[in-house]
């Protein structure tokens, strides 16, 4: 295969305006089954897009030991209904184990070195057999996010990274999750439009920043996943 960088670059350029779905069939027809999905299950929009272009691929979920109940519940049911391969990652340590090795509620005293531990070493281990790598990022989300590319290349773990809906906005993603009767997590109508981990979450009122209830009251914006 071409150098990666390249490759990324030149897929970028080219399928800056292809629909989310051409995107995808570009990354299964060139990638075969060194490509993989994440999902963090606020949704199933991607999943099922995936499923679409993409029959029968991976689709990783991080399950953290810190998810809400409707989480997995959502996890469960997308798995069950889509023509994927739900990949189930978790941590080298459960909760308990790793209270007992830094002390309970990691997350409230150093929730950059909790993420490093619950997501993103799992999510590099979990990726390191594959050469591309789908995620459901969006532009729209927030200033850190407003420059997604669709096709890049992830340096740090040498890979292709794909982001086909960055460029949709709210009402696009509400569009498709309406015509297609994607499954949708329960917390986003109750006050979630950004699902992470529960102890690191609230509720966002009307007219706030979507991702203002992740690490509420903190800098921090992002687990590390994306940046």
């Amino acid at each position: 295969m071409a150098d990666l960088k390249t490759l990324a670059e030149q897929a970028n350029e080219n399928l800056a305006d292809a629909s989310a779905y051409e995107i995808l069939q570009w990354a299964r027809e060139t990638f075969g089954d060194e490509l993989v999905v994440t999902a963090s299950m606020a949704d199933g929009a991607l999943p099922h897009l995936a499923a679409q272009a993409a029959p029968g691929v991976d689709v990783v979920f991080l399950d953290t030991g810190y998810h809400f109940v409707e989480t997995i519940g959502t996890r469960d049911a997308v798995g069950a209904t889509l023509d994927i391969n739900l990949v189930n990652v978790t941590p080298e340590q459960t909760v308990a184990e790793q209270d007992a090795t830094y002390g309970k509620d990691l997350f409230a005293r150093d929730p950059d070195k909790c993420c490093a531990l619950r997501k993103v070493a799992p999510l590099n281990k979990a990726l390191s057999g594959y050469t591309a790598w789908v995620t459901g990022v969006r532009r729209e989300e927030s200033p850190t996010r407003s420059n997604t590319p669709v096709v890049e290349y992830d340096a740090k773990r040498n890979m292709v990274k794909l982001n086909p809906i960055a460029p949709w906005t709210q009402d696009d993603l509400d569009t498709f999750i309406a015509d297609n009767g994607v499954l949708v997590n329960p917390l986003v109508y109750d006050g979630y439009p950004s699902i992470g981990c529960e102890p690191c979450t609230r509720r966002v009122a009307p007219g706030e920043d979507p991702r203002s209830g992740r690490w509420a009251g903190r800098a921090k914006t992002e687990c590390g996943l994306h940046v």
